[in-house]
């Protein structure tokens, strides 16, 4: 009999689970960061690219939102996961996730430009401290967790509205969402202190490379929440099989 886990210890394990993809995330945005103030040749290479992303517009954001929600972290997967084996629920995690993290990138997008509108676009201690506080405390537990966990519950629910609807619940919300901001938090605080002290243009490109390691996260922690992962699996991640029920 599998060991029972804890919506609390859950968020620990996927933390612990995906370690090693959001290091490499973490570290290429750092580095990212740093190039961009400190090597005069990457800074001009990243102008150009937040200069293709507002030529591009809405396109950019919806095209790099789908590829890097849903074909880098199966990637991620596979090589940390699955031992480079490729199985058919790598594909069918794209198919959903392409659609879902495209809109969950235009909500986002607006979100940067809002931001620098009203707070404006500078890089200081203030204004990406207020940012920081707006993105993570307001539009996190409001909007984009709600979305991510009654998104994952329907995927997992076998996209039966049926079984959703009796999950759309302030109980549930708590208990399931509570422990995922709390260690998402961790993750994302210093994210988003790297992504807002770049210029605008610059913002959501590198929000789609964190994206991969938050797909990797609500992926893990949605499916271990509708049982679908034993508390002891090996692969954390992808799972193979028929869809269950969910667990309230």
């Amino acid at each position: 009999m599998s060991r029972q886990r804890t919506p609390w210890l859950i968020g620990w394990e996927a933390a612990k689970a995906n370690a090693a993809p959001a290091f490499v995330l973490q570290s290429m945005m750092l580095a990212i960061l740093l190039a961009y103030y400190f090597h005069p040749p990457s800074a001009a290479f990243l102008n150009a690219l937040a200069g293709f992303k507002e030529r591009h517009g809405l396109a950019f954001v919806l095209i790099a939102s789908a590829i890097v929600g849903a074909i880098l972290p199966e990637l991620f997967v596979i090589v940390f996961f699955q031992r480079g084996r490729i199985q058919l629920q790598n594909a069918r995690n794209s198919i959903f996730n392409a659609p879902f993290w495209a809109f969950d990138g235009f909500l986002v997008n607006l979100m940067y430009r809002g931001l620098a509108e009203w707070l404006g676009d500078r890089t200081s201690v203030p204004i990406v401290a207020a940012k920081i506080c707006l993105d993570q405390f307001g539009y996190n537990p409001l909007f984009a967790m709600p979305y991510g966990i009654w998104g994952y519950a329907w995927k997992n629910s076998g996209y039966s509205f049926a079984k959703l609807r009796p999950l759309l619940t302030w109980q549930y919300y708590r208990k399931h969402a509570l422990p995922v901001l709390i260690a998402t938090w961790a993750v994302w605080i210093p994210l988003m202190a790297v992504i807002y002290s770049l210029p605008l243009a610059l913002q959501f490109p590198l929000f789609a490379l964190a994206l991969a390691f938050w797909v990797l996260m609500m992926t893990y922690m949605t499916n271990r929440f509708a049982g679908k992962i034993e508390a002891d699996a090996e692969l954390p991640i992808s799972v193979v099989g028929d869809v269950e029920e969910l667990k309230s």
